[in-house]
């Protein structure tokens, strides 16, 4: 998927990307996520575009790296500015499994899979980590990240969200799992949301003209 043409031609006659701040891109296949992110950045007046595309992942245990590569990656598929997300439940008493590997575990154990690794284990301290992974054509990549502490359930509870959030408690919630909240309920706890608007206050901030920024 190209630029379109007009876009290109705006950006060449003005010097800058008419759309910055405006739109972004999400490279996912997981409607769950875009439908959480769209939410959250149209709070700050920016559209947000589903790329439903694979990208090439890493094998790496840290998924800032992984974000990293992604985002390079469906940079060079598609010459869009581009923001990819990995996050990953880190448990502490499985020393951090499944962590950057949520993803495989999910598909292979799943949520109960979790649970039987905790049978009689009293330590269920838990969090999710989310990484926003932001670059363009002329842009190196940038990260933006988010932490929600919190704890492993004793059962699967609720039926919203998706991934591992049926079993998850935010210490900042009310003692529901994300699976048993709304998306907006949801929104204003979660390690996504909270890398979502670090992404979007600094996205809105910069200005039509600034030079690309240094990497961090």
């Amino acid at each position: 998927m190209r630029m379109p043409e007009r876009i290109v031609m705006n950006r060449r006659a003005r010097g800058g990307n008419p759309l910055r701040g405006r739109l972004i891109f999400l490279a996912t296949r997981n409607i769950h996520k875009f439908n959480e992110a769209r939410r959250v950045l149209a709070e700050y007046g920016i559209a947000t575009a589903m790329l439903r595309m694979g990208t090439l992942e890493v094998q790496s245990d840290d998924l800032e790296e992984v974000a990293r590569f992604r985002a390079l990656n469906a940079v060079e598929k598609t010459g869009l500015p581009i923001i990819v997300e990995d996050a990953g439940l880190f448990v502490k008493a499985l020393k951090g499994f499944p962590g950057p590997y949520s993803s495989y575990t999910y598909r292979t154990i799943g949520k109960n899979g979790i649970l039987k690794l905790l049978e009689d284990v009293e330590n269920r301290e838990a969090y999710f980590k989310s990484v926003i992974a932001y670059s363009s054509p002329e842009e190196p990549v940038r990260l933006f990240k988010g932490i929600v502490e919190g704890v492993i359930s004793l059962k699967v509870r609720g039926s919203s969200g998706f991934g591992f959030d049926p079993i998850f408690i935010p210490l900042e919630g009310d003692g529901r799992t994300f699976g048993e909240m709304d998306v907006d309920e949801k929104n204003r706890l979660s390690h996504r949301s909270k890398a979502l608007r670090r992404f979007a206050e600094w996205y809105k901030s910069r200005s039509e003209f600034s030079p690309p920024s240094s990497q961090q």
